[in-house]
């Protein structure tokens, strides 16, 4: 299966979610979130650092859950940090 290239607002956005995931982890280590959310720490460390930059869906909200963030706040916050697509001119 061939994937479309990522856009600059997807890595960004990327970026940002990596961010935030890291900053609501604070002092626990990545193995023990990682563990809690049944997702492998390899996988954690590249979405933190924004490798990963469109997780599926049921890894943020497992992340989420095991952080205690609320996935409407998550979303909102993640779009007001994501800036607007760039238009393009045919």
């Amino acid at each position: 299966m061939v994937r479309n290239p990522l856009t600059e607002d997807e890595r960004h956005r990327g970026l940002v979610l990596g961010r935030m995931l890291q900053q609501a982890r604070g002092a626990r280590s990545a193995a023990a979130v990682a563990f809690e959310a049944g997702i492998s720490l390899d996988t954690l460390r590249k979405i933190e650092r924004g490798a990963i930059a469109t997780p599926a869906f049921f890894t943020v909200a497992a992340l989420a859950r095991v952080l205690g963030l609320d996935l409407t706040a998550l979303g909102e916050a993640l779009a007001e940090e994501t800036p607007p697509a760039t238009s393009r001119v045919a």
